[in-house]
């Protein structure tokens, strides 16, 4: 497959102005004969770099477009034009992208982690968006609370904090103590989730992924973070049907989901559902995710359905 370019994916990043706020979006042309239209969204604990490696890979079956989230991976917040970090609001500012980037287009949706949920919670208010959409796939995503496989008591601590850090005092605190580097090297290397994170990697590869996960918990705004993280441990998209069906990559190394009850919700949710294992060791790819990993997240009857014509 012959690729528009040899550059480095650095290349196709470009300043986002949109509603107001100012971010970056990465946007990499199709190949010569490719006339897919792939919309890729970035997860709660991401930026435009970590997902570099499965934007290489959706770009052999045509244009990628991969826009920051307010609030997410160094763009303005919400909170900066006087909004709140709600699901309405990425919903909403989801759809205008849509709407000025793809005009008379069709678009393929690969939605990550709350990717997933944001587009979701978009084509249930905007449900003439569904036309647009020739392919929804969900990488690892969810639609309800329920779907979680948390102890109550563990989903109640998350909650709990959350709320706590999603106003301001408490999250200038957490940003200027508990964020500062030396603090994350410390501590975050020592949570459950930063094991399960660099298991298995070496000496060097565990320096580099640290350093890019202090640059993640820095480039994120965190009011917009626990915001985001008190609405999906709260979430219910179960309520508006999508005239859609899904196809749904999921884990069975998941350290956060229960598969049943995912299928069981988004069966609520879209016309159709298919579910598609992959070969991720855990929730989500790996701090810097290359290509080699990007193509055990992109399962092979996904990519039969991306190279198909559109």
């Amino acid at each position: 497959m012959v690729k528009p370019h040899n550059k480095p994916v650095s290349d196709f990043i470009m300043p986002l102005h949109i509603n107001g706020l100012q971010g970056r979006m990465l946007h990499m042309p199709a190949p010569a004969g490719k006339k897919r239209e792939i919309l890729l969204i970035y997860g709660h604990h991401a930026s435009l770099e970590r997902l570099q490696g499965l934007a290489e890979i959706l770009n052999d079956y045509g244009a990628v477009t991969m826009p920051d989230l307010p609030g997410f991976g160094g763009m303005d917040s919400f909170y900066k034009i006087g909004q709140k970090a709600t699901l309405d609001n990425f919903a909403d500012y989801l759809a205008t992208f849509i709407k000025m980037k793809y005009r008379r287009k069709h678009v393929t949706i690969l939605g990550v982690s709350l990717g997933f949920v944001i587009a979701t919670r978009m084509l249930q208010r905007f449900p003439d968006l569904t036309k647009k959409v020739d392919l929804l796939v969900s990488a690892v995503g969810f639609t309800h609370h329920d779907d979680f496989n948390f102890t109550p008591s563990r989903h109640r601590f998350y909650l709990n904090s959350a709320r706590v850090f999603s106003h301001t005092l408490p999250a200038t605190f957490f940003k200027n103590l508990c964020l500062n580097p030396i603090v994350l090297r410390l501590a975050y290397s020592k949570t459950k989730n930063a094991k399960k994170r660099f298991e298995g990697l070496s000496k060097s590869e565990k320096r580099i992924s640290m350093n890019f996960e202090i640059h993640l918990w820095q480039c994120n705004d965190v009011r917009t973070y626990m915001a985001m993280g008190k609405s999906f441990l709260k979430l219910d998209n179960c309520k508006t049907k999508i005239g859609l069906p899904v196809w749904h990559i999921n884990s069975d190394n998941d350290q956060y989901f229960d598969s049943h009850r995912i299928e069981q919700h988004m069966r609520i949710v879209f016309t159709d559902f298919h579910a598609v294992r992959s070969r991720l060791r855990n929730h989500g790819p790996s701090i810097i995710l290359d290509k080699a990993e990007a193509r055990q997240m992109l399962p092979p009857k996904i990519r039969q359905l991306l190279a198909e014509p559109t």
